[in-house]
């Protein structure tokens, strides 16, 4: 009887050691090297055709996954037809996210829990037409008897990305998903158990989302990030409206005096080691609205910045508003002033930032899309100092001498090597 050995936890390679390990470095709970017998068991997980395919569910292929973080078994398995594969990871609010390539009618999801017939997942499914703006159209639990594939059926929608979002289960925390599917439609009637199940084109081994981060806030936590720098947790808070997309947006608030590192300047700001080698190039989605009380100021106040590894000096890379306006400045202080556009307060302003991090101005460059329209095209410029790497900081920083409170929103961060995988599938990209 032939057995295959599968190592729980091999991490997926992608492609660069600048963005360090996993936002989840713990395996589940009782993880190990398994054998698995190569005949079919629910026990084993050993991969089955018609446990693959639901009853009642019309499948459709996403293009490409992601999801908010993992302990080594990475979202596309959930996308290689194989039950003895899965993506996990620990804690409430844990999700995958599919992306179908184009607006399709969906009416259901395909669910095949990992360990299905030994816990009962309770979960919702939401859904979005742009990656932005998600609406729940189904919440509910797995049966907790089978390791099969489930399907849950809500009213015909029309959408480009469909999310599962785990919220608990009843032995551990730990999301966990063998295989999922989206239904273009779905039935209750089931078909004789010997019938074969339709082919469907499956994803070629190896493909999925360039993605290499999400800072988003479904956990509802800030565990997505690497640490902080704040007076309370009041002035860095999930809250859930304003939210861009999902359920959950950080508010990050700064009263004058706040100063949680010693440092020059009034703060309360989330870091990201994100540490970006020379050379590298990526793409940054993140959306940030400011509150409507937000002070106008005739001096500096920061709401995304890329620091330098050095602890003294203006950032090499820095989003900020200035008086009514908001401005984008490379190369420090007093560096250049590469873009600026008019402040606006009380609307959520949809930032890609595309960058090639280099201390060379002929081989860094910047470029800008707001709201889906090119506002920067490419810019060659230095990116990085010499010798030293950045590293991200989102919420608000400003000039001590600024009294109002400030407020500021933000949403959505996303970290990806291809456009496609950050771009709103709505927006039409222009020129400006």
């Amino acid at each position: 009887m032939k057995k295959t050995l599968l190592l729980v936890g091999t991490l997926l390679g992608m492609g660069s050691a600048g963005c360090g390990t996993p936002d989840d470095a713990s395996l589940e709970s009782g993880d190990s090297p398994i054998e698995v017998d190569g005949l079919e068991s629910q026990d084993s997980q050993e991969v089955s055709a018609a446990a693959l395919t639901t009853t009642g569910c019309t499948q459709l292929t996403a293009k490409s996954v992601i999801s908010n973080g993992h302990d080594g078994n990475v979202p596309a398995n959930t996308m290689d037809s194989n039950l003895g594969t899965r993506w996990s990871r620990l804690g409430r609010g844990s999700w995958v996210d599919y992306d179908l390539g184009s607006l399709k009618q969906v009416s259901g999801v395909s669910v095949a829990w990992h360990e299905g017939n030994k816990r009962s997942n309770e979960f919702f499914v939401s859904v979005s037409p742009d990656g932005y703006t998600y609406t729940q159209v189904y919440s509910g639990k797995s049966s907790g008897k089978t390791t099969a594939a489930e399907t849950y059926s809500f009213p015909t929608i029309t959408t480009r990305r469909v999310r599962v979002t785990f919220l608990s289960n009843t032995l551990n925390e730990w999301a966990s998903i063998a295989e999922a599917r989206a239904c273009s439609s779905t039935s209750t009637t089931q078909p004789p158990p010997t019938e074969e199940p339709p082919p469907t084109e499956g994803p070629q081994p190896g493909t999925g989302s360039s993605v290499v981060w999400v800072g988003d806030f479904e956990t509802n936590s800030r565990s997505q990030w690497s640490s902080t720098q704040m007076v309370s947790a009041d002035r860095l808070a999930l809250v859930t409206s304003p939210a861009r997309q999902g359920r959950y947006a950080l508010k990050a608030t700064v009263r004058r005096g706040d100063d949680p590192i010693n440092a020059s300047g009034n703060r309360n700001e989330l870091v990201r080691m994100t540490r970006e080698p020379v050379g590298s190039e990526y793409y940054y989605r993140f959306s940030t609205m400011f509150d409507s009380s937000f002070p106008s100021a005739k001096t500096w106040q920061l709401f995304t910045q890329w620091h330098h590894e050095g602890n003294s000096g203006s950032p090499p890379v820095e989003f900020y508003v200035y008086g009514e306006e908001i401005r984008l400045n490379i190369g420090g202080n007093p560096g250049t002033i590469v873009w600026r556009t008019p402040l606006v307060r009380g609307r959520w302003l949809d930032f890609i930032f595309h960058v090639k991090w280099s201390p060379d101005s002929k081989v860094g460059f910047v470029e800008l899309y707001l709201d889906g329209k090119l506002v920067l095209p490419k810019r060659y410029i230095a990116t990085q100092y010499r010798g030293q790497l950045n590293y991200l900081k989102v919420g608000l920083y400003r000039n001590d001498t600024v009294s109002p409170v400030g407020i500021v929103y933000h949403d959505g961060w996303t970290m990806a090597r291809k456009l496609e995988d950050v771009i709103s599938p709505t927006a039409v990209f222009k020129a400006p």
